[in-house]
């Protein structure tokens, strides 16, 4: 479907065409109609599928062509990290180019004074559309900086990572301050229960828009390499003498991770940088500045970058641990491949992650190859198939009855 085809307002339709989008994808597709027509939407979608446009064009739509209160904060949109609410602001500037009288802000945390002063006139003044991470938006409304009396769109972007980084009791706070005629959207890579329990305590009869997660793109070139933990170090040590890796992000688990790998990357000679939430946010865009700038070739990272943010050209994915689940492993591969470009993918897998891992290949409906380790790093876990972990279960069970039966 083509954009002009929907009911958007004219300025939006040519901050489209200036921008050269032509063509809904499908999230947007079926979205946009349901959102311009006053429902709550919960969009179930994996990243690079357009979800921010999905709600920033019917809600800007709406701002433009409907009368809301000038100098209010019309709009509030949820992130869970400063990055991707960057992002948002940043294509919100573009989408709005011809509203004369709509703007924005983004509030986040890490910051220092200066810029705490600046969302604070922002907000006082009234907004119309507020970006904002949870943390730093709920420090505003308890210092008294934030009218939310007109708020008419309440939107939750990567909801599921919001709940995984422990923001369920903000949004709750923040949600009840609102008023209670308004319309919520709700974006999200998967639906666990919490989504869904969230969804039933804020949203009034909200339309469901679920994407299947897609396979990996065929470019990328998947490998997995079995592992105990205390060999990870030497495996990644491995990975880099037999490839010529340039633009390759690592993700790990936490940030005692994060900090070990970029200190092995520097005895190793290679440029890298690290993110993770510990940084200050001028070192963090620092950091994100030098690797789409290729003055570092690595970004070893916590999941704070697997989601939303939009780095283009990355070569390799390295998964220094396996994720929790298909979906997270999905999106993060998926920053490799994009624009018809070549990528690879690699998995080091622990004893303990196989079953998950297992369970990735059942989504993928092939295995994945698994590469050989030098000998000098000593003896590696067995990769055991689905059917032989099956087997070893119910051989378990049966040892259990039979222990018991004695």
């Amino acid at each position: 479907m083509k954009f002009e085809e929907l009911d958007l307002s004219y300025n939006i339709l040519d901050a489209l065409d200036d921008m050269h989008f032509d063509t809904c994808t499908p999230i947007q597709e079926k979205c946009i109609p349901e959102i311009l027509s006053g429902n709550d939407v919960i969009g179930i979608a994996q990243t690079g599928t357009g979800k921010t446009a999905a709600y920033l064009l019917p809600i800007l739509s709406l701002l433009d062509e409907q009368d809301f209160k000038d100098d209010a904060i019309n709009c509030i949109i949820m992130s869970p990290t400063r990055e991707l609410a960057q992002q948002i602001d940043q294509a919100m500037q573009g989408f709005s180019y011809y509203l004369d009288n709509v703007n924005s802000l983004a509030v986040y945390g890490g910051n220092d004074g200066s810029r705490f002063e600046n969302e604070k006139r922002g907000l006082t003044l009234g907004a119309d559309v507020i970006i904002a991470t949870p943390g730093r938006f709920l420090s505003h409304i308890q210092m008294g900086n934030v009218d939310l009396s007109n708020v008419s769109f309440f939107v939750l972007d990567e909801a599921d990572r919001m709940l995984d980084m422990g923001f369920s009791d903000d949004i709750l706070k923040i949600a009840s301050l609102l008023p209670r005629k308004r319309q919520t959207v709700m974006f999200s890579a998967t639906m666990p229960e919490k989504i869904e329990k969230l969804a039933r305590k804020l949203m009034y009869k909200p339309v469901e828009v679920k994407l299947s997660v897609s396979k990996p793109a065929e470019k990328i070139k998947q490998l997995a390499f079995m592992c105990y933990d205390n060999q990870k170090i030497g495996v990644l040590k491995h990975i880099f003498k037999t490839n010529d890796l340039k633009k390759t992000i690592i993700f790990a688990s936490s940030k005692v991770k994060v900090l070990n790998i970029q200190r092995t990357l520097s005895q190793l000679r290679v440029k890298s940088g690290e993110m993770h939430s510990d940084l200050t946010q001028q070192q963090r865009d620092n950091v994100m500045y030098d690797f789409k700038a290729g003055n570092i070739d690595i970004l070893v990272a916590t999941d704070i970058v697997s989601r939303g943010i939009d780095i283009d050209n990355i070569s390799a994915v390295i998964n220094y641990d396996v994720p929790h689940d298909v979906e997270d492993y999905v999106h993060r591969i998926g920053r490799t491949a994009r624009a018809d470009r070549d990528g690879m993918a690699i998995t080091l897998i622990n004893d303990k992650d196989i079953d998950k891992f297992i369970n990735i290949e059942k989504f993928l409906k092939y295995k994945i190859e698994k590469g050989e380790l030098p000998n000098e790093l000593g003896e590696t876990p067995v990769y055991r198939s689905a059917t032989k972990n099956k087997r070893r279960k119910t051989k378990y069970r049966k040892f259990v009855r039979r222990k018991k039966t004695n």
